[in-house]
């Protein structure tokens, strides 16, 4: 921070002061008055002509900041030579404009600072705010100030009550105004039950330190050049020069030593009487002086020593420099924090995306689920349609049975009539139409052939698509276990889920198999009915043709290997009557064994149906 920037800090709140209507324009008069005073202040002749100059277009209305700026570097800032003037009167001229309009504590109260430390306040407020406009000082700024001062009264800072006030308003985080910062200072929340004496000393110390550039002050007993002999002499150190004075006052200088890159300090061994010697060498002179006590002695050491490197560094202020380290340490505390906060971003972009996966995975098992659902209704959908077949099959061989049962009373009731020719033209139409219900029963065992061919060909095709979606399912899994290992091991439970549902789509493809077993077997069942509805129809077929001979009276019948024998159809046929048919191949399956027993028994029963045929009688099976 150069001189031109110390005094436009300064100059701002003259400026500020004059604004009265805070409009950022300050009158020609009232700039006027300003310019003499910092000329007069700053050691430079005034120009009230250029000032005229400058602002005559704008003789009637107000001069705007950013109009009297180049008048201001042109005609004043640019004129200033360092060390021709003293900055404590420029800084006491600004003082004395903006308190009057911004500083007015409370009198009353026993907490306010004096006026004198006030300004001295205002001084360091300026001297560690930022480089930036409206002046504020941040909070680190702030802290360390208020430490230094409380190190120079030799108090503990409370850092929770600073916490507290900071805390209160979340727009002072970014810096506080001086007025606020001396509002602070004057509630008492630092200097609670201290001494106002001891505040001004310490304020005073805290400034003389920071804006003055003393690095130490002190009393040290100094040995005469010529007469040799020791006087105590108030020294103050800064980076450029030690000077010494008769008293603390510093009133009477009695020498001034220029510090450079040549100058050393070396520690003596006691002698003439003093003890926590040393010297201060430069290149015409050597200095020898004595402290209190170690202590001082190694505090003075260093503090030269200091002074010494920061004139050999080319900076001009300690306190200028520590303020630029704790700057740059605040810009890298914030960049270090910025960058954490863009991990935080990154991190919660991962989390996000992650969320996103999982939400993905989620979908996916819903529609596994829904998948599963579907084959669920599919298979209670083909159970419920197998349920209605066996109960359509069940009512079937019931009304088979009642025909059955009903075809024994008639075959009972034809017997009686043997007798008559006519009955037996009934019963070869009657054999005619179990001839063609048993050509309908193979029809109709071969179209259920097909239909379970049918069947069995869909059962294939699901079968199919299981093994697809199987297919698809393992590739989907394979997947997911390469993007889980290239990810995160946290999906774990994701695979385990996925292979949960391989085995589910197994097992579903398992009762696919085992539901085309059982269709297999139906199919079996169908061509076995077929073939056993082909044999009914050869068995009737011999039965028709051992009817077509009639039987005479006293003739024999003979046996042809069947219990049946045949006769001629005689010409005359009776339309009207009619037999009733069977009409289930299931009641022929079951009457199969009936049937084999009838044929057993035709051999013995043989001489009575001849002796029934003899007497015109015939015996139906």
């Amino acid at each position: 921070m150069d001189l031109r920037s110390e005094l436009l800090k300064s100059i701002w709140y003259g400026f500020t002061a004059l604004d009265l209507e805070k409009s950022g324009k300050v009158s020609k008069s009232q700039l006027k008055v300003l310019s003499h005073n910092l000329c007069t202040v700053l050691s430079i002749p005034h120009d009230p002509v250029a000032l005229e100059e400058h602002f005559r277009d704008d003789d009637d209305g107000p001069v705007s900041s950013q109009g009297y700026m180049p008048y201001l570097n042109k005609y004043i800032l640019d004129k200033v030579v360092e060390g021709s003037f003293k900055k404590e009167n420029v800084d006491e001229l600004c003082w004395t404009l903006t308190a009057k309009k911004n500083y007015q504590p409370d009198k009353s109260s026993n907490s306010v600072v004096p006026e004198r430390d006030a300004f001295r306040l205002w001084c360091l407020f300026n001297f560690l705010s930022e480089d930036k406009y409206p002046l504020v000082m941040v909070p680190d700024e702030v802290e360390y100030l208020l430490k230094k001062i409380c190190m120079a009264m030799s108090v503990e800072f409370n850092c929770v009550e600073f916490e507290d006030f900071f805390s209160q308003d979340s727009a002072q985080q970014s810096g506080i105004s001086v007025w606020v910062f001396l509002e602070m200072v004057n509630s008492g929340k630092v200097t609670r039950g201290i001494d106002k004496s001891i505040i001004s000393m310490a304020i005073e110390e805290v400034y003389r330190e920071i804006v003055g550039d003393v690095l130490k002050e002190g009393y040290l007993w100094k040995k005469g050049q010529l007469r040799r002999n020791w006087k105590e002499r108030w020294f103050t150190l800064r980076p450029s020069n030690l000077s010494y004075y008769t008293g603390e006052d510093r009133k009477d200088c009695q020498g001034n030593i220029v510090l450079d890159g040549n100058c050393c300090v070396e520690v003596l061994p006691d002698k003439d009487g003093k003890r926590c010697m040393f010297c201060l060498k430069t290149l015409s002179k050597t200095y020898e002086m004595s402290a209190s006590d170690t202590k001082q002695r190694q505090e003075w050491t260093t503090a030269i020593q200091t002074a010494i490197r920061l004139h050999v560094e080319g900076k001009t202020s300690l306190h200028k420099d520590l303020k630029l380290k704790r700057r740059e340490q605040r810009e890298q505390r914030e960049k270090r924090q910025q960058a954490k906060e863009e991990e935080l971003q990154r991190l919660r972009a991962l989390q996000e995306e992650r969320e996103c996966k999982l939400a993905e995975l989620e979908l996916l098992k819903e529609a596994q689920k829904q998948a599963q659902a579907l084959l669920e209704q599919d298979e209670q959908r083909r159970r419920e349609q197998h349920e209605q077949l066996q109960r359509t099959l069940e009512v079937q061989l019931r009304e088979a049975e009642k025909a059955r049962v009903s075809m024994q009373a008639e075959m009972a009731l034809k017997e009686e009539e043997a007798e008559k020719q006519r009955k037996r033209i009934q019963e070869l139409e009657e054999m005619q139409k179990r001839l063609e219900e048993a050509l309908q029963q193979e029809i109709k065992a071969r179209l259920d052939e097909e239909a379970f061919r049918y069947a069995q060909a869909g059962l294939l095709a699901e079968e199919e698509e299981k093994m697809k979606a199987l297919m698809a399912l393992q590739e989907e899994q394979e997947e997911y276990i390469l993007k889980t290992e290239r990810e995160k091991q946290e999906l774990k439970q994701e695979m385990e889920c996925k292979s949960q549902a391989l085995d589910e789509a197994q097992r579903q493809l398992e009762e696919v198999r085992a539901n085309r077993h059982r269709v297999d077997q139906d199919v079996v069942a169908a061509q076995r009915k077929l073939r056993q509805a082909s044999t009914n129809v050869k068995h009737w077929n011999v039965q028709m043709n051992r009817l077509m001979r009639p039987i005479g009276p006293g003739e024999k019948r003979p046996s042809l290997g069947s219990s049946y024998p045949a006769f001629q159809i005689p010409a005359q046929r009776d339309p009207g009557l009619r037999l009733r048919k069977r009409s289930d191949s299931e009641d022929q399956q079951r009457n199969e064994e009936s049937k084999e027993n009838v044929d057993s028994r035709a051999g013995s029963d043989l001489e009575k149906r001849h002796s029934h045929t003899s007497n015109g009688d015939m015996d139906i099976p």
